[in-house]
């Protein structure tokens, strides 16, 4: 099969196009020919060299993608050859062939295509898990989102909207805050023109927020304990300023807040089962309805990976980025 190799850690153009044999699909493993794959954050920092995988996995990107299956493994329950899903993968995602477990594939949404479905899993998964597994946002409570034109964000936006809650999201344009708008932020901020620590108080009254979806950090943080009401969550799932952060935690105390965060990749193989059995009971109704839709910003052939990349790491997308493996 073609796959994308990384042959050293590098900047996008250190992926090349190379042939392996088609992986085999072991106990509880499906084999899926691969239509569609998700280009994640993530995917770029393996392969900078800043993300390894798990010794168990993969060691070629993708973390989510969509298809056919081309084979079941013994123990596999409710899939057969043939059946079109969508799924987070360990790793694997940008060649013609990827395995992945049963429990971790949903069916395709009704009304929407493969290209549509391969763009869901990392996000919906990411989202559903940190937002209402975690922080447990509720209906009638407020909820914050950085990022609001990514992939995360989009999925955050519309998820915290559709169970009910206030929605508000930094973005970094005039363009991307409509854009913010357009899918069901009730308020939207230009972090570039606009203080959102100042903007949340404002539109508060000072309560702050319940919820906050952050994947900053750096001076993010405490701007972020501070935009947050009394018994107000923070949910940390990536770093894209520094990690190491100095703050006052006294605010935790004094306004009796949680902390917490996670990452996909390295929770529990029956957690990530869970996901999926919450997604699609709770979560993949929702698109039939109309409530939920998906974003794509551009596809590009497999051949054109390092351009996927590029476009995410210039962060000029709005949207999920997706690679095109073949006809299905």
């Amino acid at each position: 099969m073609r796959h994308i190799a990384v042959p050293t850690p590098g900047p996008p153009d250190v992926m090349k196009m190379a042939e392996s044999p088609v992986p085999a699909a072991g106990a509880g493993e499906v084999l899926i020919e691969v239509a569609f794959a998700g280009v994640n954050r993530p995917d770029c920092a393996q392969r900078a060299g800043n993300y390894p995988p798990p010794p168990d996995a993969s060691p070629i990107l993708g973390l989510e993608v969509s298809g056919r299956i081309a084979a079941c493994g013994p123990g596999v329950d409710g899939w057969k050859v043939g059946d079109e899903v969508c799924a987070l993968a360990p790793g694997g995602g940008y060649a013609q062939y990827c395995v992945t477990p049963g429990a971790w594939c949903l069916p395709i949404p009704h009304g929407l295509s493969l290209e549509q479905a391969g763009s869901l899993p990392e996000t919906f998964f990411t989202v559903w898990n940190n937002v209402f597994d975690r922080a447990h946002l509720a209906k009638g409570e407020s909820f914050l989102v950085h990022g609001g034109t990514s992939g995360i964000g989009i999925t955050a936006i519309q998820l915290a909207k559709a169970f009910g809650a206030t929605v508000f999201a930094t973005a970094g344009s005039v363009e991307k805050v409509a854009f913010c708008r357009s899918v069901g932020a009730d308020h939207a901020i230009d972090y570039r023109t606009q203080d959102f620590e100042a903007e949340i108080a404002r539109i508060t009254k000072k309560r702050g927020v319940d919820v906050i979806l952050d994947m900053v950090g750096g001076d993010y943080v405490e701007k972020n304990l501070k935009s947050l009401a009394f018994e107000g969550r923070l949910v940390q799932i990536a770093f894209m300023k520094s990690s190491r952060i100095e703050c006052d935690w006294r605010r935790i105390m004094m306004k009796r807040l949680t902390v917490t965060g996670s990452t996909m990749r390295a929770s529990p193989f029956e957690r990530k089962a869970a996901l999926a059995r919450e997604l699609r009971s709770e979560v993949w109704p929702l698109f039939e309805g109309g409530a939920l839709k998906t974003v794509i910003h551009a596809t590009f052939p497999l051949a054109e990976a390092a351009k996927a990349h590029a476009l995410m790491e210039s962060s000029r997308h709005i949207g999920k980025i997706m690679l095109k493996l073949q006809p299905m």
